[in-house]
């Protein structure tokens, strides 16, 4: 009797070496396994499925012609994630629909230091508040912002993964992520129930 082993899926970084090695089924695999996340993370952002869709294979084509220049010291997901943020940003910039002046003016203070005694996302948005109310809140919120609660609360990225993917310091990342879920609130309370 034949014993069936059966293989772990992959994991990225081995997919990536087996790409780099000339698998071209390798940054396919990678592809399948990336493209729903990474869709409604770019949907949430900007709002439109057919944008979103361009935006997505935007994204993994230029991921596919740098991958030889990634550093495999990073997280694949991560550095994605970065790729589909600044493309999505890149695309709505060009659209003039956000004031990107206003993204860069953060400045660290001491709040960051202090007791997170906001409720997590997950009891935020369990306050009996409809999807669609969450989803309007959340379009509310300046495109940085909500890239922040979608990367840790959709995504399940640490802070320091996101400070990564969005090139501040955790911090400021941490702050913003609590000035988001002030913002969601404050709207969400100001909307007729």
């Amino acid at each position: 009797m034949r014993a069936i082993v059966l293989s772990m899926p992959a994991t990225d970084e081995e997919l990536l070496q087996e790409y780099l090695n000339g698998d071209e089924a390798a940054f396919e695999r990678l592809v399948e396994r990336h493209l729903t996340p990474l869709y409604a993370f770019i949907y949430r952002l900007c709002g439109n499925p057919d944008e979103a869709k361009d935006l997505t294979q935007e994204t993994f084509l230029k991921a596919w012609k740098n991958v030889r220049n990634f550093d495999q010291e990073r997280s694949f997901k991560t550095w994605l994630f970065a790729i589909a943020r600044n493309t999505t940003f890149d695309y709505l910039r060009k659209r003039k629909q956000i004031l990107f002046s206003e993204l860069d003016t953060e400045t660290e203070s001491f709040e960051s230091s202090l007791e997170d005694t906001l409720p997590l996302p997950e009891e935020l948005f369990a306050q009996n508040e409809s999807q669609q109310r969450v989803e309007q809140a959340l379009l509310s919120l300046s495109p940085d912002y909500r890239s922040i609660v979608l990367l840790h609360d959709t995504d399940s990225l640490t802070f320091e993964a996101i400070a990564e993917i969005v090139g501040k310091p955790m911090n400021t990342v941490k702050s913003q992520y609590r000035r988001a879920l002030l913002q969601m609130r404050a709207f969400l309370s100001q909307m007729p129930k």
